[in-house]
């Protein structure tokens, strides 16, 4: 397309409007290859990535300034001496005591023994055992108990959560914090300033003016200027005099107390432990605090022992409490979920929010399905976020064809993270099956190792099929062509989400 103006002096030129179109495009495309060639990262997330930049030229570099560049590395964790050195004692003790000590739960099962052995190879997991577990699958029960327990704290009391909110139940625990502080009690919160949305630090000055100490995540006090909307943390962790602890996947809000008419009867999964597992929650903890405030660190020195407390428990529990986030490149929960599909010889029974595995995974459970495994994946019947959860039925779609029987949740919006394999060994935590939890997100699970952990797990699925339908190949067929276009249009973004 040619348009003739005219200059000062009245003499025509031409402007090629095609001609600086291609210029733009081809500006657009060098600049989006080096903006996502730069940093190292895995194939799929690379063409996501160009994708929208190619074709959403400025809004996608506005939004990959926000959420697309990695971890800058001197905001990785500088892990503190005295704390890793006390892991990696318990370590070297667990080492000497895995070759001769029979684990009462796994009958010397050379696959969970080769599980074990990996995380404490990748994430100084030491192996907790004579641990006392409760699980707990209701909001209510969980925060009615651990108010019990934060109420009886007299030394403690470590918060770290996703999503810390402004609402009835958050004002109940920031207050009962407030009372244990003023007590004397050391308190410490760590807080995700974008999964607490609408919560700001003002929210906690009540506690923090009798003495308690509260931070955002890694120091971040406005996600949105420090350009790190992508890493967040995602753990939820309480540990209470170094004795009693609790993960899993509640936050904490009302929404978790099914007070929210958007998402209904709020179904998750969260342990509370007592024992030498709480130990790993605890230094979990210490590592995040420091990283995140530089003002009030625990000691790198002489950490107090007080903090880790000797375990007098005697349960029958086993079990690894693993973390993983952007700061390793070695994706451990996401290995510990590979390895229980690997493990599985009869049933594998799974339930997550989100399902967006990347193809390892993908291939990992398409597998254990051809196999003859009963692979079951529970997810809900709705959405809280539209483009994950149309890329959730894009892989569900996927895996029904493969096999795998694909249930909605119909009592609700279920959250848990659970995976139980064979009624002997089984994850609960933080962590989702997509891409955003294994490589985005700082999270944390607890591998059992445990015949009646994980067939109180079972029956907890079980239960909750009666509220779920069995979504057949036949029955993703029938959906409509404009749904299966979202599904495959998110399905495209997916390694970005």
């Amino acid at each position: 397309m040619i348009k003739r103006q005219r200059t000062e002096e009245g003499l025509p030129v031409s402007v090629n409007y095609m001609l600086i179109f291609e210029i733009v495009v081809v500006i657009n495309s060098a600049l989006a290859f080096v903006t996502v060639f730069r940093e190292k990262r895995d194939i799929a997330a690379t063409w996501a990535w160009m994708l929208v930049l190619v074709l959403l030229p400025v809004v996608g570099f506005i939004a990959y300034a926000f959420i697309g560049r990695k971890l800058p590395k001197g905001r990785m964790f500088r892990l503190q001496h005295q704390v890793a050195v006390q892991l990696n004692e318990r370590l070297s003790q667990q080492r000497e005591q895995l070759g001769t000590e029979i684990m009462p739960a796994d009958k010397i099962s050379h696959s969970v023994i080769n599980m074990v052995n990996m995380f404490m190879e990748t994430d100084q997991a030491f192996l907790a055992r004579q641990n006392r577990v409760k699980i707990f699958t209701d909001g209510h029960d969980l925060f009615h108990t651990m108010m019990e327990d934060i109420e009886r704290a007299h030394s403690s009391i470590h918060i770290e959560f996703y999503t810390f909110y402004n609402d009835k139940i958050g004002n109940e625990i920031l207050n009962l914090l407030v009372k244990k502080a003023a007590a004397g009690v050391e308190v410490r919160v760590i807080y995700d300033p974008w999964g607490s949305m609408g919560t700001w630090k003002r929210f906690f000055k009540p506690l923090m003016d009798v003495g308690g100490h509260v931070e955002p995540f890694l120091g971040t006090r406005s996600a949105v200027i420090d350009f790190r909307l992508n890493f967040r943390d995602h753990r939820k962790v309480v540990t209470i005099d170094g004795q009693v602890g609790y993960v899993g996947g509640f936050n904490i809000g009302d929404q978790y107390l099914g007070r929210k008419e958007k998402f209904g009867y709020w179904r998750d999964t969260h342990l509370r432990i007592v024992g030498s597992g709480v130990f790993s929650l605890q230094a979990r903890f210490m590592l995040d605090w420091n990283a995140t405030d530089k003002d009030h660190p625990f000691n790198d020195r002489k950490i107090d022992t007080r903090y880790f407390p000797l375990s007098k428990v005697k349960g029958n529990t086993s079990l690894q409490i693993v973390s993983s986030g952007p700061d390793s490149d070695l994706q451990q929960i996401k290995m510990g979920y590979m390895r229980l599909i690997q493990t599985a010889e009869k049933t594998l029974w799974i339930q997550t929010p989100y399902l967006i595995p990347d193809d390892s995974v993908l291939d990992s459970l398409r597998i254990a399905a051809m196999a003859g495994i009963d692979v079951r994946i529970m997810i809900p019947d709705k959405p809280d976020h539209a483009f994950v959860y149309r890329a959730t039925q894009y892989y569900a779609r996927q895996l029904a064809d493969d096999g795998v029987k694909i249930y909605y949740y119909h009592n609700g919006f279920i959250h848990a993270k659970t995976i139980v394999v064979d009624g002997r060994i089984a994850s609960v935590g933080s962590a989702n099956m997509d891409y955003r939890s294994f490589k985005l997100n700082f999270e944390i699970n607890a591998f059992i190792y445990d015949e009646e952990i994980a067939r109180e797990l079972e029956g907890i699925y079980e239960k909750d099929m009666a509220h779920s339908e069995l979504i057949t190949p036949e029955m993703f067929d029938e959906q409509s062509l404009y749904l299966k276009f979202k599904q495959t249009a998110s399905r495209l973004l997916s390694p970005i989400l």
